[in-house]
């Protein structure tokens, strides 16, 4: 039964499944026909987690325990349907309106290596993204994957994704990159983003690189490594500047909760009150840029703190993400129904978090 919603939804953040199968009929020369490349997956790793292994061994060891419902899903089911068949049945079954679709191999994009690679597999992502989702349906919008790796050439890929492929803007790696996002090096990727007017979106997934590798159990990487890698980049970001000398500059942070951004905000005021002559490109208090309205946060559905984070960041930033199909579709939609219940919430903050907020983010 289709969710009624009170307000107009716009999903902030779904996600695609590539196929490297696919994906290989896309790049072009050097790499063009070498079907050596399908020996190995043509994205790195997230981590050293075989993630669909593990759930299904968790569900494995909850069905040998008698248990039902309680524990993790095993999260993408692969059938023969497109995807693109698959989402606006979701969507239609949600009532929400449009999604912008991100990744799901490719959040590991930053962790790349070679240059070279990392230009053929983001321009091929990006086509192939193109004839199988947005061109099957408009209603399906892509952010672009983007070369960090060689920055020129990255500029050049948001350039021809936007306004060849129509693609809202670009993906940003929230681990992997040899150098954090705030670096000067990365500087042309974000005069382009604003001269094209599109956001660019940090999301994180990767589980290394940020020292969580002492851990012994996923589940105590994974708890801290989404929010690990947006505390990282947004302190880059902030205390290089980037929000002052690109002040039309529209950026999101996604899949890593709110939780930690009243958190990271003390510390950036506290270090700003204390060192700020170490960062003289940054012209005004952390707070301010917090607060502006152009950083958007994702929030999940049942975050306890939203109503919190709200009254110190305002309204104005914090969007909804389906997160399907890493959620399953029943649970997309038992969620989406259960928020418009909740009592603790404005009117206004539900409205604006469900779809206006998105929209203004993507300028859709």
């Amino acid at each position: 039964m289709a969710v009624k919603n009170k307000y107009r939804v716009f999903d902030c953040d779904g996600h695609v499944v590539e196929d490297d199968s696919e994906l290989f009929e896309y790049l072009d020369a050097p790499f063009k026909g070498h079907t050596e490349l399908l020996t190995e997956p043509l994205f790195p790793p997230m981590d050293r987690v075989h993630r669909m292994a593990r759930a299904v061994l968790d569900t494995h060891i909850e069905e040998a325990q008698g248990k039902k419902n309680g524990g993790p899903k095993i999260g993408i089911e692969i059938s023969k349907e497109p995807w693109a068949d698959k989402w606006l049945k979701v969507l239609d079954a949600g009532g929400i309106d449009e999604t912008v679709l991100y990744p799901t191999y490719g959040l590991g994009f930053g962790f790349v290596w070679e240059p070279e690679w990392a230009v053929g597999l983001a321009k091929a992502y990006n086509s192939w993204f193109y004839d199988r989702y947005f061109k099957i349906n408009s209603r399906l919008h892509g952010m672009a994957l983007l070369p960090l790796q060689s920055p020129a050439e990255a500029v050049e890929e948001l350039r021809r994704a936007v306004t060849k492929l129509g693609m809202v803007g670009g993906v940003l790696p929230g681990a992997g990159l040899r150098r954090p996002l705030g670096d000067k090096i990365y500087f042309p990727i974000y005069e382009a983003a604003q001269e094209l007017d599109v956001p660019l979106a940090v999301h994180a997934g990767a589980a290394q690189g940020m020292g969580l590798d002492i851990f012994e159990r996923s589940m105590e990487a994974r708890t801290l490594s989404h929010s690990f890698g947006q505390i990282i980049q947004l302190t880059s970001l902030m205390f290089s500047g980037v929000f002052d000398l690109f002040p039309r500059l529209r950026m999101a942070f996604l899949e890593g909760g709110v939780a930690w951004v009243p958190f990271l905000l003390e510390r950036m005021q506290r270090a700003y009150k204390l060192w700020r002559v170490q960062a003289p490109e940054l012209k005004r208090e952390p707070r301010e840029h917090l607060t502006s309205g152009r950083i958007f946060f994702h929030a999940e559905l049942e975050d306890p703190f939203l109503s919190s984070v709200a009254s110190t960041l305002g309204d104005q930033c914090l969007m909804y993400a389906s997160d399907f199909p890493h959620e399953p579709a029943k649970e997309v939609l038992h969620d989406l129904r259960e928020f418009q219940e909740r009592t603790d919430l404005a009117e206004d903050l539900k409205r604006r978090y469900l779809g206006e907020n998105a929209r203004r983010l993507y300028r859709l």
